[in-house]
């Protein structure tokens, strides 16, 4: 890896200065651009590093906008040579989600999917709802636009697959009480909490509602209509009738199923709606024919792109890990990749066998294709209302701000500060972090603060504001791959409160020497008014302007996870049991010791015998509960 750096001459009339003549190679790889801070602002992939980098050492008026606006950005470039185009692809792939390069183009989800997720992992699985981070040990179905939808659909299932929905303290609960709810009693969960089915039993019921959910419907079908024959045969009648019915529901279902394809395609559909600016992608999920489930994206265009390129980004984005349906045999795209075998390749490395990415010209699938575009058309007219005062605003915000306050640049990362505590007693603070006029909430920090006994705002206001600037200034120091996560310093620093709480936080800028470097300024509550250091008089932003709005926000944020997080600590503390912080008493042993001893009252009346009987509880722990319990240490 080779690092260059870059002649920086006033935008737009700069022209970087191209790296030495042979110390680019021609191989393929992956290249990031850095800005002066060291924070990545953009990263390429190139079947020729030479080639593709001496595109950017020419005169920015040759170049798109948004490229000669990142390449003015930059300070030094730096390349990784791989050994072939699926390399430099994954490789630069791999970079784009670490950093998060602010020139890159993003996908952006525009919700949290719920998914209907099967907990195959409990000793008694359960079906429900679920979003966000994907757990081990749960199998997912979806997305689906709506968490009803799959209420609805497993209320139609829950007759024919009778498996819990209960939580597992409700499950604790009647299996304590061996009585089983009132889902047991209208056929709606088979009661294993009285064990009224057996492990096996369950299993086959749980088995059979995954298959039909990844839309192989036809052998749950066949096997019940086996099974009511055989009931009918048997002279069982009764159990033939609830068979009869539990398949009409299951029909029922399976009709709400589009059918869209053969029953042996596994298909993801992509549609795609842009402008200059922005990108909607809607993708339809079809397995055994059936579409199983949707998802929609919003892409942010913040790099130069064709309608080829476009594809690509969409493709990157979402293969970015392997979808919960599994990885298709044919991606549907309106438009051919740039480079369509090098997608291919890629895909098919994850899937383990080929993947086909096609374009289609004819037939059922063009129609498909259409539905889906139809469907991204009509998500970017909404989203496009949207943005048409959201984006507007959030830029008259930054411009205002940076006049108002007199900044040297637009304040793109703003950080704000706010402290929590009641008598003194939890003393924290929070750090939120705004950047581009959007939260960055993977950049919020908060702080137990550890050397402020009293109410003292002031004091713990410059604690937590030396820890965060030193830690800034030690990384500042350090290579860029060893930095942590306060390298990047704010371009505007925010207090929550008056002259005082500015008077800490420059003092701390003037003790690290930073005063110069970083502006700041504070935002009082009483008449939102705006406090500048070693300015008398506050300053009075208009009640309306965009500038006001968004530090009222920032201050707001700061204030409500401080907050969060003093309740957090204070509960933690309030709820504090005697067994806690016991050396060789982990939350696992813990939990079977309560659970076996019937509480925390049974536990502090426990003998040392009756402790040591115990035999996965080790004799020095069992010695230490005991001590603990009675007093004794």
């Amino acid at each position: 890896m080779v690092s260059t750096p870059v002649v920086v001459r006033p935008y737009p009339d700069r022209v970087v200065t191209r790296p030495p003549a042979g110390t680019i190679p021609d191989a393929p790889g992956s290249y990031q651009f850095k800005d002066r801070d060291g924070r990545v602002i953009y990263v390429g992939k190139a079947k020729s590093l030479r080639s593709r980098l001496s595109n950017y050492f020419q005169n920015p008026r040759n170049m798109h906008v948004r490229t000669a606006q990142m390449v003015a950005t930059a300070e030094t470039v730096e390349w990784i040579q791989v050994r072939n185009d699926v390399e430099a692809l994954m490789l630069e792939y791999n970079l784009i989600k670490e950093h998060r390069p602010r020139f890159n183009v993003r996908l952006v989800d525009d919700k949290s999917y719920p998914y209907l997720a099967v907990t195959t992992s409990d000793e008694w699985p359960r079906p429900r709802v679920m979003r966000g981070t994907k757990k081990k040990g749960t199998r997912y179905f979806g997305p689906y636009g709506h968490a009803y939808a799959i209420r609805e659909t497993l209320d139609q299932l829950l007759r024919t697959f009778p498996v819990r929905t209960c939580t597992d303290a409700k499950f604790g609960r009647h299996e304590k009480l061996g009585k089983p709810c009132l889902l047991f009693h209208i056929e709606k969960c088979s009661g294993p909490c009285v064990g009224e089915v057996d492990a096996e039993t369950y299993k086959g019921y749980v088995d059979d509602l995954c298959q039909f959910l990844e839309g192989d419907t036809d052998p749950v079908i066949e096997k019940l209509e086996t099974e009511m024959l055989q009931s009918a045969e048997d002279l069982e009648f009764e159990r033939a009738a609830r068979l009869r019915d539990r398949i009409a529901t299951v029909r029922k279902a399976v009709e709400k199923q589009q059918m869209v394809a053969e029953r042996t395609e596994d298909i993801d559909v992509v549609g795609i709606s842009d402008d200059d600016l922005e990108a909607s992608v809607f993708v339809f999920y079809v397995r055994k024919g059936r579409v199983t489930g949707r998802k929609k994206l919003i892409v942010d265009k913040v790099e130069s792109l064709n309608e080829h390129e476009l594809v690509d980004k969409v493709l990157e984005g979402l293969y970015d890990e392997e979808p919960v349906m599994g990885m298709p045999k044919q991606v549907l795209v309106p438009v051919e990749p740039s480079d369509p075998e090098l997608y291919a390749d890629w895909l098919g490395l994850l899937r383990g066998s080929n993947v086909e990415i096609r374009v289609p010209q004819r037939g059922d699938k063009v129609e498909l294709l259409a539905t889906v575009a139809r469907n991204a058309e009509e998500e970017f007219t909404r989203h496009r209302l949207k943005r048409a005062s959201d984006h507007n605003s959030r830029a008259r915000a930054l411009n205002e701000l940076q006049e108002w306050l007199e900044l040297p640049e637009s304040p793109l990362r703003i950080e704000c500060y706010d402290m929590s505590h009641i008598q003194g007693t939890d003393y924290v603070g929070s750090m939120v972090v705004v950047e581009d006029g959007l939260a960055a909430r993977r950049e919020y920090r908060r702080f137990k603060v550890k050397t402020v006994d009293q109410s003292d705002d002031y004091a713990a206001m410059e604690e937590v504001l030396t820890r965060r600037l030193t830690n800034y200034l030690e990384d500042r120091a350090k290579p860029v791959s060893e930095r942590g996560k306060f390298q990047y310093p704010p371009q505007l620093l925010v207090v929550d409160g008056g002259k005082g709480q500015l008077s800490s936080a420059v003092k701390v800028l003037e003790e690290l020497d930073l005063f110069d470097e970083i502006p700041v300024c504070s935002l009082a509550k009483r008449f939102e008014e705006v406090y500048l250091p070693y300015q008398s008089e506050p300053i009075r932003i208009p009640r309306q302007s965009e500038a006001l709005y968004l530090l009222q926000r920032i201050r707001d944020e700061s204030h409500r996870f401080a907050i969060s997080y003093h309740r957090k600590l204070r509960d933690k503390r309030m709820t504090k049991s005697v067994i806690d912080d016991i050396p060789g008493l982990g939350p696992t042993r813990k939990k079977r010791l309560l659970k076996e001893l019937g509480g925390i009252t049974k536990v502090k009346k426990a003998e040392l015998d009756e402790l040591k009987a115990l035999s996965w509880l080790p004799d020095a722990v069992a010695e230490a509960v005991y001590n603990k319990t009675h007093g004794l240490s």
